[in-house]
């Protein structure tokens, strides 16, 4: 009766490492679309661009001619996705960007 509930346990047990786990999504950073980055221009202020984007994820303090806006994308447990962009300015006026988008928004 011992070795029956001690292997009943330990499937029991078991059970819970088992692939199939639920995992969750796991998304960071600001999600900006194609429609968002239409909206600039070159020549807005750098409160301007980020009343547009929002607050840039990455703020380099030695070189301010630079915003930064990341945003990564993990289903499940499955491969992360990620989109950058790069906002730059000359001085602190908006000159142009740079940036590599998802084709899709994973989160909605």
């Amino acid at each position: 009766m011992q070795k029956l509930a001690a292997l009943l346990l330990t499937l029991l047990i078991a059970g819970c490492a088992f692939p199939g786990v639920y995992k969750i999504n796991v998304q960071q950073g600001s999600i900006i679309k194609q429609e968002d980055l239409d909206q600039l221009s070159a020549g807005m202020t750098r409160r301007q661009v980020h009343s547009i984007l929002g607050s840039p994820s990455v703020i380099n303090p030695v070189d301010e001619s630079q915003d930064h806006y990341m945003y990564t994308f993990q289903r499940a447990g499955q491969e992360i996705k990620q989109q950058q962009i790069t906002i730059y300015y000359d001085g602190d006026t908006f000159s142009h960007y740079d940036a590599e988008l998802l084709p899709l928004t994973p989160a909605y």
